[in-house]
């Protein structure tokens, strides 16, 4: 801060400096002033030294304000004004005034923001409930026609726009997910089960069998948000398994003792360069554009939903030979840590 402050105040010394040098030939040149060199100098070493301590009686005077302003940066935008230090003097009544009136401008606009937001969040989340009252409705039809393969078929795309508002749904919610949790013990049977139901009507067109082994240990989280991210790489997993495949379902207990469920499919794999990015907002990745089938939502939502949760995802995957996504749930004691953080 010193030489930032020395900077600002460079017209300034290069002015004493200027002032002294002048002084200095006038009296070399003038030869009615008789001083003696030693005198000169020792008058030019004085007024530099009391110019010193001068610069530096104001550089500490003038900065208080400003020290003790930069204190305040990582203070919640609604109270750092009130906790602004005492202006001294008119430039620095000033420089609080002009901040003040910025940030009361900034919290007007994020207001605004927020609302805007808020309200396009409940219009969707009406939305999606409203859309969800003739799905029901074709649920039921379709259901009473199971036989018919035309109908078969309907289902399929039935569960596909299904998912979609689902989705959606949870997307919504995103912005209060911290309000929406609700701890409880379940086992992973319970989690993993309903979701392996809800997409049979796709495995069975596909022709795509689901093996779960080891599901009745028992894990401590939200139950809804869990089985949203279940959701999303199970859809992934049957979305690329190719006709007649299985897709593979293991739990069991990591070394360090937490629980953890292993999503195998038999598809044609996630390409080395893309495998560190799949969890990224948006990027669908080679296997994706080729398959025309991915959005790069599932996997970011499931990402995003699983690091609040201290749920630990990650993915193996090997070109030809199928992708492993692997979910690793908190301990017991280090879930309720985390919510309680």
């Amino acid at each position: 801060m010193f030489i930032s402050y020395i900077k600002s105040r460079l017209p300034w010394i290069l002015f004493f400096l200027a002032s002294l040098l002048l002084a200095d030939l006038i009296i070399a040149l003038d030869d009615g002033i008789e001083i003696e060199a030693a005198s000169v100098l020792y008058m030019n070493l004085l007024l530099i030294a009391a110019f010193v301590l001068f610069i530096t009686w104001r550089w500490r005077r003038e900065t208080v304000f400003l020290r003790e302003a930069s204190r305040l940066a990582n203070e919640p935008l609604r109270e750092w004004e009130e906790l602004l230090p005492e202006r001294s003097s008119g430039l620095e009544q000033t420089t609080a005034g002009l901040l003040t009136a910025a940030s009361r401008s900034h919290r007007e606009e994020l207001a605004k923001l927020a609302d805007a937001q808020h309200l396009e969040a409940d219009y969707l989340a009406a939305w999606v409930h409203e859309a969800k009252a003739p799905l029901t409705a074709m649920k039921l039809i379709l259901d009473e026609h199971r036989a018919d393969p035309a109908i078969r078929r309907l289902q399929t795309e039935w569960l596909r726009l299904h998912l979609l508002i689902d989705r959606q749904l949870y997307i919504s919610r995103m912005p209060t997910l911290a309000a929406d949790f609700l701890p409880e013990s379940a086992s992973v049977r319970s989690l993993i089960a309903p979701e392996i139901r809800e997409l049979a009507a796709w495995c069975m067109e596909k022709d795509v069998a689901v093996e779960l082994e080891g599901a009745g240990l028992s894990v401590r989280t939200d139950v809804k948000w869990a089985r949203f991210i279940i959701r999303q790489v199970l859809t992934n997993a049957v979305k690329y398994s190719p006709a007649g495949a299985a897709i593979t379902i293991t739990a069991d207990r990591s070394p360090d003792g937490n629980v953890r469920v292993q999503i195998k499919d038999e598809g044609p794999g996630i390409p080395p360069q893309d495998l560190p990015r799949i969890f990224e907002k948006g990027f669908t990745g080679g296997t994706g554009r080729i398959h025309n089938a991915a959005t790069g939502l599932g996997l970011y939502l499931a990402d995003t939903v699983a690091a609040r949760l201290g749920i630990r995802l990650s993915a193996d995957s090997k070109q030809g030979q199928g992708t492993v996504l692997t979910l690793t749930f908190p301990k017991d004691n280090e879930f309720d840590r985390i919510m309680g953080g």
